[in-house]
């Protein structure tokens, strides 16, 4: 580590939507994570509109003649993100534990220590490196019927660098521990681990589960989606060590206890026998800011914790509910709207009125039918009764 990183100060400002600190089985809690699953989820679909208008406005910006100075604005901007996050140009931390340990809170607390990190929520926002993994690894392996493991490719992982990370946390990036540490030999690797295997497939299990139902619906209308169905049919496939889930139509068979609980324990022991202890940290989140600035070599003036900054909370089984939840319902509500606007205008041209009004319309048309109606019903009514009588 060198010292200008050992100086660096925490930061002190942290995205609260993925903070809840509040104390395990509160309502405070389940409404936290509530709170925090639907921001998460809403923000990818808010991704995918900010980007088909960032992608709107350079192809108008193309056909107007300012491409030029705004692809060398884009290019001073990337520039000087590489060199940000180059640093002395390689990687720093990986964490190579499996999805459901505690991932999301850690490259949250790594961020807030001044290592820039990219967890796998976020893969796909960074197109240079997603589309390198689908293209090499995730989408090969659908085609060859023939799941892509880490010893059969080695990916280019100086793309973190270039996107200016010095950090990664989860799935695919935790498969790659060896060839890491041969590439980056002062690199230090996290094996982040739950309290038990049943607990960590508890949570997978839900994750998983989670996640299927948007992939399904979602991949026939966007093409991102689509590419992440490509990733979670092959990650399916490394944990339950089945290659089943690379092309079996939806939806997708159940995780396989027995096979998922045998691969999370594997490769924690595979871990533990290639890496240096010298270089790895097995660690909970629920330790805390303590054995992972020992670990970094953070000076204690400097760790979170001597602050009182609490250490990030995020991603629970209920948040990750809920978010997959918003991100699916999240792009469906959009298109309804934009559907009906678009119907609404195209309506009010055709008949002159907004559908509103003729709504109110046909409200006022159905009730003075009504009326009439029962009015000749009691007439009849009466008269039939008055032929009785007589």
């Amino acid at each position: 580590m060198n010292d200008q990183q050992q100086q660096q100060q925490p930061k002190t400002k942290m995205s609260t939507i993925y903070l809840n600190q509040n104390a395990g089985g509160s309502w405070s809690e389940f409404f936290g994570d509530i709170y925090s699953g639907i921001a998460v989820g809403i923000g990818h679909p808010k991704w995918v509109v900010e980007k088909a208008i960032d992608q709107g406005v350079k192809a108008i910006s193309s056909l107007t003649g300012m491409a030029s100075s705004s692809s060398s604005a884009d290019s001073s901007s990337n520039n000087s993100s590489i060199d940000n996050g180059k640093l002395d140009g390689s990687l720093k931390v990986i964490g190579v534990g499996y999805g459901r340990t505690g991932t999301y809170s850690l490259a949250l607390a790594l961020d807030e220590l001044g290592f820039p990190t990219l967890h796998t929520q976020h893969l796909y926002e960074n197109q240079k490196i997603f589309t390198h993994f689908v293209d090499n690894i995730f989408y090969k392996s659908i085609q060859q019927d023939e799941v892509i493991t880490p010893d059969m490719y080695t990916p280019d992982f100086d793309l973190l660098l270039d996107g200016g990370f010095t950090a990664t946390m989860d799935l695919p990036f935790a498969l790659y521990y060896k060839q890491i540490h041969e590439i980056y030999p002062d690199c230090k690797f996290i094996l982040t681990v739950r309290e038990n295997s049943e607990v960590w497939f508890r949570s997978w299990d839900v994750l998983t589960k989670s996640i299927t139902q948007p992939a399904q619906y979602g991949s026939f209308f966007f093409t991102h989606v689509n590419r992440l169905n490509y990733y979670m049919r092959w990650l399916f496939s490394i944990v339950n060590s089945d290659k089943t889930y690379l092309n079996a139509p939806f939806p997708l068979p159940p995780q396989n206890k027995a096979r998922s609980i045998s691969s999370y324990e594997a490769h924690n022991q595979k871990v533990r026998n290639s890496i240096p202890s010298s270089h790895l940290l097995e660690y909970n989140v629920r330790e805390g800011w303590e054995p992972l600035c020992s670990f970094l070599e953070i000076p204690e003036a400097n760790c979170p914790s001597t602050h009182g900054i609490p250490f990030p909370k995020s991603n629970s089984a209920r948040a990750v509910t809920w978010q997959a939840y918003s991100s699916f319902i999240g792009p469906l509500v959009l298109t309804v709207f934009i559907l009906f606007s678009v119907f609404s205008l195209v309506f009010r041209k055709v008949t002159g009125m907004s559908v509103i009004s003729w709504c109110l319309f046909v409200k006022a048309k159905f009730m003075h039918w009504t009326n009439e109606s029962l009015k000749e019903r009691t007439k009849r009514n009466k008269n039939k009764m008055g032929m009785k009588m007589d």
